[in-house]
């Protein structure tokens, strides 16, 4: 029987085998992804936005920023309606028949509603979560200054707040045979006349 999603959750996975419902396994994944892409949909248009975010696990969101101008704004403010997703590329695994070629993966895709944060005390919040993500190295008020109010009304910052999610995942054995990472190509397999051996021709023989 074919699959339909007619009457399905957003949520349910095709492929159960590869079906994560782990929360932990999930919030690990949303903790340490470097970005995301954030599907908007206005007048049947979808529209993709890849950008930094971060998850706040304490209130079970998600923030990200944009310029207060833009196609991402205005789609917001016209539909609050949301979709984020979150992927790792593992291991590319090649095979002998060209349909069985695969790839290693881990992914998050999460609904919900995003709306554009107007508390400027949340909104710096949501900010300096960001600043602390990705430069953990550097403090607030001794390697840099902090946001001021006039910065802020420059930018857009939103609030995903997440309704729901699914994970999925595909991992194979570490010694699979020929597995390589992306731009990674593994070293060829050597020939004998290739490792210095000596190959003759039956004429040099005679």
């Amino acid at each position: 029987m074919a699959y339909s999603v007619e009457h399905r959750s957003f949520t349910e996975i095709r492929r159960r085998d590869r079906a994560v419902t782990d929360e932990a396994w999930i919030q690990a994944l949303l903790h340490r992804a470097p970005f995301a892409a954030l599907a908007t949909v206005v007048d049947g248009q979808p529209f993709i936005n890849s950008n930094l975010f971060v998850y706040d696990e304490a209130a079970a969101c998600i923030y990200m920023h944009t310029a207060r101008t833009g196609r991402t704004p205005d789609n917001v403010a016209t539909s609050e309606r949301v979709c984020l997703s979150i992927s790792e590329m593992g291991r590319l695994l090649p095979a002998d028949v060209a349909l069985e070629f695969s790839v290693e993966y881990s992914g998050v895709v999460v609904f919900g509603s995003a709306t554009i944060v107007q508390d400027e005390a949340e909104a710096s919040h949501a900010l300096q979560l960001l600043l602390d993500k990705y430069f953990p190295h550097l403090q607030p008020g001794s390697d840099y200054r902090p946001t001021v109010p006039e910065e802020l009304a420059r930018t857009a910052v939103y609030r995903i707040v997440i309704e729901q999610w699914s994970g999925k995942r595909k991992a194979v054995d570490a010694d699979f045979p020929g597995a390589f990472l992306y731009g990674h190509l593994p070293a060829p397999a050597v020939r004998p006349h290739q490792s210095g051996q000596q190959c003759t021709t039956q004429e040099e023989t005679q």
